[in-house]
């Protein structure tokens, strides 16, 4: 597969920056995950340095820039090498389920209007050509729980979920009683590897559901993580290919 073939570009396309780290999706497999990262570099060039560095030996799919500038580095079609260890829906080599996407930002800081309607657009295309369904598009921090945490606490998922390109729970009634155990098997069914331990996927999913909330588990915790489960349950018996 060669790094200096222009790919079918998205309806949003923008530039093409080939990386020569990625390598084919093992075993079969193709796109069912998007993963959204943040870069938490000095700038966008910064990061493209690094993505398409032999040296480095990482890359992503794409890059959006805070102005919604948008780069190519690896062939849908390719595993870039942009999720490192983690599992998610029980299964791991992220890299060949998934197509990356890297937004220029420190992490700490809201992400500028124009990169969110560019993600979305790209998120819409990907969906699209690969069938995706929305409860594929997952964060680094959704997989990688305790290790990493992009895109983080300010990353606008409700945003994202409006516009129909992620999930986003809506829990009814009264706040589910506190348990520790009713958490760990929500979050096992709608995804999570919950292996690493409750609190750890508690934090996971509050950078993304609740990111104003601290403390123990609560009650809406526990709600919110049974109607994700309910309305987005994960099918682990699907075939790896």
């Amino acid at each position: 597969m060669s790094t200096s073939r222009r790919p079918a570009s998205p309806s949003n396309a923008g530039h093409w920056r080939p990386s020569p780290n990625f390598g084919p999706r093992r075993d079969g497999l193709t796109p069912e995950l998007i993963v959204i990262h943040y870069t938490a570099m000095a700038s966008a060039e910064a990061a493209l340095e690094r993505l398409c560095s032999p040296e480095h030996e990482v890359s992503c799919h794409y890059l959006i820039g805070r102005d919604g500038t948008l780069w190519q580095m690896v062939e849908e079609e390719a595993r870039a090498w942009h999720a490192g260890q983690g599992r998610w829906a029980g299964r791991d080599d992220v890299n060949s389920r998934s197509i990356g996407i890297e937004l220029d930002n420190s992490g700490t800081v809201p992400f500028a209007s124009t990169q969110m309607e560019a993600l979305t657009l790209l998120v819409s295309d990907i969906r699209a050509r690969w069938g995706i369904p929305v409860a594929g598009v997952i964060g680094h921090s959704d997989f990688a729980p305790g290790r990493k945490g992009d895109p983080g606490r300010r990353f606008d998922w409700r945003r994202l979920a409006l516009e129909g390109q992620a999930v986003w729970p809506d829990p009814a009634g009264d706040l589910a009683e506190v348990s520790d155990q009713a958490f760990r098997a929500a979050a096992e069914v709608f995804g999570y590897p919950v292996e690493e331990g409750c609190a750890v996927i508690l934090e996971a999913a509050r950078q993304r559901f609740r990111p104003w909330a601290r403390g123990p588990l609560d009650g809406h915790d526990v709600a919110l993580m049974r109607d994700l489960a309910t309305r987005f349950p994960v099918d682990r018996d699907a075939p790896a290919a």
